[in-house]
């Protein structure tokens, strides 16, 4: 595996590529790998003659400085976990690669972008388009893997490449889970013992909420599963909706539309998410 710590680097190993004529797969990370991420590597892998990923823990979309300074780093372990899945290279920029200078993009992403993680995190979105932006035009991608946990994400992202045209297939992943149903996330390894031990409420209140759907009012069972969440002492909802799963509006019914409950919740300080599709 070839690591880049440069655009330069990356342009110059991009320039081979272009000569076999070989198609690129991109997965940008923030680090923290884990078997969700090496999920993404295989998929990119099967499809893609060239799979890249990169590392960098983007700045520009923590709107909670303690949130940029507490978010797991591990690049040995991420380079070792790489080297095992067959990466071919690894793009590892400094933040002054990123942004030489200030990014004052400005995005809108209306009405996706206005709700849930984009109500709750002001600018996160902005921050995310910013550096997926950049990132992609240096990478130059054929197509880009994300994982379905983060699903706002990547309907942002596929809004993002409609916005600004850009030559690349957006492709979503299934979500991995942990043993115990909840969904893997690099975050996840900062909670302690009793924190993980609740967080483990979260998939199946996922689970619950499909099944009351066949049968109770959502706004009923939304009610009813912040109220679960409430009962737990560690755990601290932000929220819990059902929404249209193109739109992300929300819904009262689930009748002639794709409908998908999402939930955000603090388990001590660590925010998770996570979502399910109903129909």
């Amino acid at each position: 595996m070839i690591i880049c710590k440069t655009i330069a680097e990356v342009l110059f190993f991009k320039q081979s590529l272009t000569e076999k004529k070989r198609t690129i797969g991109f997965v940008p990370t923030m680090g923290a790998l884990h078997k969700g991420h090496l999920s993404l590597i295989e998929a990119s892998k099967k499809q893609c003659g060239t799979t890249v990923c990169s590392i960098f823990v983007n700045p520009t979309q923590f709107n909670d400085k303690n949130d940029l300074a507490r978010y797991p780093r591990t690049p040995q372990a991420d380079i070792k976990l790489l080297e095992e899945a067959a990466c071919d290279m690894l793009f590892m920029p400094s933040i002054e690669e990123i942004y030489p200078q200030p990014d004052t993009r400005v995005f809108s992403f209306a009405p996706i972008d206005e709700v849930l993680d984009g109500l709750h995190r002001p600018g996160h979105f902005n921050g995310v388009a910013q550096v997926v932006s950049t990132l992609f035009d240096i990478v130059q991608p054929h197509q880009a893997f994300f994982g379905l946990k983060d699903f706002q994400q990547v309907l942002i992202i596929q809004a993002l490449v409609k916005q600004l045209h850009l030559p690349v297939q957006i492709v979503p992943c299934p979500i991995l889970r942990e043993p115990d149903g909840l969904a893997m996330s690099s975050r996840n390894a900062l909670l302690n013992t009793e924190e993980r031990k609740a967080a483990a409420l979260i998939p199946k209140l996922m689970q619950e909420a499909k099944e009351l759907s066949k049968a109770m009012p959502l706004a009923e069972i939304e009610k009813k599963l912040i109220e679960k969440v409430k009962k737990e002492p560690l755990l601290n909802p932000e929220y819990l909706l059902f929404c249209d799963a193109q739109t992300l509006q929300p819904v009262n019914d689930i009748i002639n539309k794709k409908v998908i409950c999402l939930i955000a919740v603090y388990s001590g300080k660590i925010r998770l998410i996570d979502n399910i599709v109903l129909s």
